[in-house]
């Protein structure tokens, strides 16, 4: 059986880094966000069933959904988000549950799923330990800003929606802190994978 490690943090605190660390050392990972653009693609059951709930109002010309104009939804209206993350979350889990028996079928010792809302969504019963990401909220917030485009205030309406890094912490197995220097991620990174490869 493989070892289940998530892999989860707040927005914009550089999951993705460790993410793509786990990747140079070929270790298999998961990857949620991608699995949830696959769930909404064209035709597909909660495709239909968000037109159906926010209309066709979401769409870009080509048919896809807009995911900017529906996330500027989501994150204005806490009801708007609840009925999203019942739509899409459960085609997310079922596809996530089927790639976790593709490689332990596979042998492998170690795989990462990587959900941002890894807590929010329940899907840490799926994992034997849990990795968190953080990095202090100033930080958090100027990366949000910059990488999305963002002002102060609608950085932190997306920063508040999550669940706090602080409670995440507390009830994670590791923690890696992403507010420092690429070398000293790295450093922290290794560390955590000598103690995972100790578990297998």
């Amino acid at each position: 059986m493989s070892l289940v490690v998530g892999l989860t943090g707040g927005i914009a605190t550089g999951k993705s880094t460790i993410s793509e660390m786990f990747k140079s050392k070929e270790i298999p990972v998961i990857d949620s966000d991608m699995i949830a653009r696959e769930v909404v693609d064209i035709n597909k059951p909660a495709y239909l069933k968000l037109i159906k709930e926010f209309s066709s109002e979401i769409l870009l010309c080509t048919g896809h959904i807009n995911r900017k104009k529906l996330s500027k939804i989501i994150f204005a209206d806490e009801k708007k988000r609840e009925k999203l993350n019942l739509i899409v979350h459960p085609e997310v889990r079922k596809k996530v549950i089927d790639e976790i028996r593709k490689y332990h079928t596979l042998g492998n010792n170690l795989l990462v799923l990587d959900v941002p809302l890894l807590y929010e969504s329940k899907f840490d019963d799926l994992c034997d330990f849990v990795v968190v990401v953080f990095t202090d909220e100033a930080t958090q917030c100027e990366r949000l800003m910059k990488r999305d485009n963002l002002s102060k205030e609608e950085a932190k309406k997306r920063i508040e929606a999550q669940m706090s890094l602080r409670d995440k912490i507390k009830i994670a197995d590791f923690k890696i802190d992403n507010s420092l220097s690429i070398l000293e991620t790295h450093k922290q990174f290794e560390m955590l994978l000598k103690k995972l490869n100790y578990r297998i």
